[in-house]
């Protein structure tokens, strides 16, 4: 296939006047192709249309979102259109994307095997990232893990693909992937809007935490090819979750009564590790969210607070060190959930920070989120964290890695000033003044 721009190639950014080098073909899609450029020698990307899909509605599309600009740092962000001499169409420059970030399609085929962690800090991002997008009126469209990349080792997102973004209610360029879509696009009585946003993220989510699609159960194993009018039926006109509680018609099904795995097995493994409150939250999502698209779906802001707590609720095994998830609701004691262990053990030290309940790992840090109550959910500056005693490996203390003084009360209601640098005792009873918040260490 011939190449729409080659390399050593320059076009003109129209705004800023600046000439953009083009350096290497990346890859193509169904719009155009994207290329390795540099503009005043910083590496960037550039993506061209092809002629058919560079309409004027597509060009004004561009125009506005040039000029909003994107909503953080974590979109992939038209940034200024460009055109060439002899070269029909336009593109538009975006930031290029690091080495560092996988496809969530390499999480699909277990090309990359992330921690829980990892998982809900890129859950937590993209809810984040997705609210930050909707508040300001504009729509997705497209939300698929063919559009999200990941660092397998941080948890931190890119959403590519934002040049088909618009503002809620306008009309669209594309409806959706398939298997993400909402019932309603499916079924063809609406066209995408924040709402269906809504649904494709807690698809999205589903599958970042479970390797599974949500309506992928029984009902698969009578059908010979999950074709589009198969898939048209079970995600449009005949949705049934595979874990809902009062419709079994399309239950997850193990890999012994189904070997090729298709009808749920990955969630029916995942599901019970995690808390419950996550489980409820994604049965509401496939079950109130189907039947009532504007009021029944979890938002944005709920799923970041609930993959946040979940993420406080890590704890490791002390025997084979795996990570489990400590659910108050329905256990004393965790028990290991690896099949070689299956061990309960017992509930670390953990901290109640009015409604944060972080578990007290060795490796446990506080952020700013935990004591402002500010929805930030950065977790690149920690303001505390679990410290051993240089001398007595057994006595274990919260550090203060922040800027600002805390107040600490004792068990015997010693008071004490902790300046940052300095640690306070993991003991029971344990209160920390967090400025205008207060902790409890529970034991």
């Amino acid at each position: 296939m011939n190449q729409l721009l080659r390399a050593g190639q320059k076009v003109s950014l129209e705004s800023s006047g600046l000439e953009c080098d083009v350096q290497q073909f990346l890859g193509g899609g169904g719009q155009g192709e994207v290329y390795r450029a540099a503009v005043a020698g910083e590496a960037m990307a550039l993506k061209w249309y092809f002629p058919q899909t560079a309409t004027a509605e597509q060009r004004a599309r561009l125009d506005t979102l040039v000029k909003k600009g994107p909503p953080n740092n974590r979109f992939l962000w038209p940034i200024e259109i460009a055109s060439a001499s002899g070269v029909p169409g336009y593109g538009y420059l975006m930031p290029l994307r690091e080495a560092r970030f996988k496809s969530l399609l390499d999480l699909m085929k277990r090309n990359v095997d992330p921690s829980f962690r990892t998982l809900l800090t890129t859950a937590i991002e993209l809810a984040h990232s997705f609210r930050q997008l909707h508040a300001v009126g504009l729509c997705y469209c497209d939300i698929s893990f063919g559009n999200v990349f990941f660092d397998p080792g941080t948890g931190d997102v890119l959403i590519c693909d934002n040049d088909n973004v618009v503002i809620d209610g306008a009309e669209v360029a594309v409806c959706g992937t398939p298997d993400f879509m909402a019932p309603e696009i499916v079924r063809g009585e609406r066209s995408p809007s924040i709402a269906t946003d809504r649904f494709s993220l807690a698809v999205l989510l589903f599958y970042l935490l479970h390797i599974c699609h949500p309506f992928w159960g029984r009902k698969v194993m009578s059908i010979h090819c999950l074709d589009l009018p198969s898939r048209t039926k079970l995600c449009g006109h005949e949705p049934v979750f595979i874990f809902d509680p009062s419709d079994r018609s399309n239950e997850a099904v193990s890999r012994q009564e189904d070997p090729s795995g298709e009808a749920g097995a990955n969630a029916l493994a995942f599901w019970p590790i995690y808390p419950r409150f996550v489980r409820d939250s994604f049965i509401k999502a496939f079950t109130d969210g189907i039947r009532d698209p504007q009021h029944g779906r979890v938002v944005e802001t709920v799923w970041r607070l609930i993959m946040a707590r979940a993420r406080d609720s890590i704890v490791y095994c002390p025997y084979c060190g795996a990570e489990n998830f400590y659910d108050a609701e329905r256990q004393k004691q965790p028990r290991c959930w690896q099949e070689n262990c299956k061990r309960e053990f017992p509930v670390p030290p953990r901290i109640q920070i009015e409604k944060h309940l972080v578990m007290l790992n060795h490796d446990a840090r506080l952020y700013p989120h935990h004591i402002s109550g500010a929805p930030t959910y950065d977790f690149s500056s920690p303001v505390a964290e679990v410290t051993r005693h240089p001398t007595n490996p057994n006595v274990w203390g919260l550090k203060n890695t922040s800027d600002s003084k805390w107040v600490c009360t004792l068990a015997d209601r010693t008071v004490r000033d902790v300046e940052p640098g300095k640690n306070v005792p993991l003991g029971r009873g344990v209160k920390i003044q967090f400025g205008k918040v207060e902790g409890e260490i529970l034991v």
